[in-house]
């Protein structure tokens, strides 16, 4: 690495570099910053604080389905379940995984304590 320095007549010391070198400080600086988030996500996933998911759960969220079902069947609730742990009708929660009816804040925030997720995970 090719390094100048140089004083302005302030007084400050800059240093001149080649860009390709430049280049290669950014690059490593994100990497260092990918490594962290990495072993971020790895003490919470061993913490129970995060969780991988199958690649068809994913494809099923991103498709547009009801993420209600999607979160219900993945973690291995019949609707029957589900409604009774959320306190909930089980007709109500039919209505709303089949998007004819809209729950309210609260309703959500019972479903997403009783599936273990968020509420941005059923809100999307």
């Amino acid at each position: 690495m090719n390094v100048q320095t140089i004083t302005t007549p302030a007084g400050e010391r800059l240093v001149l570099l080649a860009e390709a070198d430049y280049a290669a400080l950014v690059e490593a600086a994100e990497d260092n910053g990918d490594r962290a988030a990495i072993a971020a996500f790895r003490q919470r996933l061993a913490a129970g604080e995060e969780e991988l998911l199958p690649s068809a759960v994913v494809d099923r969220l991103l498709s547009g389905e009801s993420r209600v079902r999607v979160w219900r069947e993945h973690r291995g609730f019949k609707a029957s379940e589900l409604a009774a742990k959320a306190g909930i009708a089980q007709a109500f929660l039919s209505q709303i995984e089949t998007g004819k009816r809209d729950g309210t804040v609260e309703t959500y925030r019972k479903l997403a304590e009783a599936l273990g997720v968020t509420l941005d995970d059923l809100a999307g």
